[in-house]
């Protein structure tokens, strides 16, 4: 059943206070940690564990496949000879405390998850709106609760699930966001090395942002050692090849973008000692 690895972890732990389980395809394990987030912000909780998990199963893979959504090679978010998604599976996993509550504890923050957003574009069963509008909204929403700009923003993890139709979407929500900064603003594509992981893709892609924010450096997507051309209709500047130094980020946003339209968007900040 869905509630399982949920239910599973709270006997494991003897967490007696809320457990929920979201079920909103690949938009599932951000938006857990949303719904983290509030409660943790409004006191209901003290302490939150949040993330997703799924694995691969011959149903889900044959319905993909029947949609041609499927790459026989690797995922190529945002490239001209972009052919569908790879699956992957896994799980990730985030606590989350207020501030106050790990610096009592003498704990050093990886990050800080300071706002989300959510949206749906009410479109289609399976394709995206091709506008961009619902995935637009829900990053602007996100950013708005972090009270943040996109100006603020450093980098942002897509979904980039390498879809033909995905992408595109992605694209036009990035151009309404950014505006000019849309060919410039550098995108990371967790799910070129990975996979695609739907229910907890949102989950591990926050993990790999915090990661990156912390390290101060961008992981690349891969290409098999090939060349990485990005489709000339999507002139975005996808990290790709090499990891990209970026010593200096202090705020990226990772993107979930599902079928039916669910939309989700999480905007996190590097933790800066202000003592330091």
């Amino acid at each position: 059943q869905v509630n399982g690895p949920g239910d599973a972890v709270a006997r494991h732990l003897g967490v007696a206070g809320p457990v929920e389980t979201l079920s909103s395809a690949c938009a599932s394990g951000a938006l857990a940690l949303a719904v983290a987030l509030d409660a943790v912000r409004s006191g209901e909780v003290e302490v939150a564990v949040a993330g997703g998990a799924d694995s691969l199963c011959q149903l889900t893979y044959a319905g993909f496949n029947a949609l041609r959504s499927v790459d026989e090679g690797p995922c190529r978010p945002f490239s001209a000879g972009r052919a569908g998604m790879s699956f992957g599976e896994g799980a990730a996993v985030v606590v989350l405390e207020p501030l106050e509550r790990v610096l009592a504890r003498g704990i050093e923050p990886l990050a800080e998850l300071a706002g989300a957003g959510a949206s749906c574009d009410a479109h289609h069963m399976t394709a995206p709106d091709p506008t961009g509008a619902g995935a637009a909204a829900a990053l602007e929403r996100a950013l708005a609760d972090a009270g943040r700009t996109p100006g603020d923003v450093d980098f942002v993890n897509v979904h980039g699930t390498g879809t033909l139709l995905n992408d595109a979407a992605e694209w036009q929500a990035l151009q309404r966001v950014f505006d000019g900064r849309a060919k410039e603003i550098p995108l990371v594509a967790t799910k070129a090395l990975v996979g695609h992981l739907l229910g907890s893709s949102g989950a591990l892609e926050a993990a790999a942002t915090v990661l990156c924010l912390r390290h101060g450096e961008l992981h690349p997507a891969s290409n098999g050692g090939a060349p990485y051309e990005t489709d000339p209709n999507l002139p975005v500047s996808l990290v790709a090849g090499e990891p990209r130094p970026l010593p200096e980020a202090r705020t990226a946003v990772s993107t979930s973008l599902a079928f039916g339209g669910s939309n989700a968007a999480l905007v996190f900040s590097r933790w800066m000692d202000p003592t330091v």
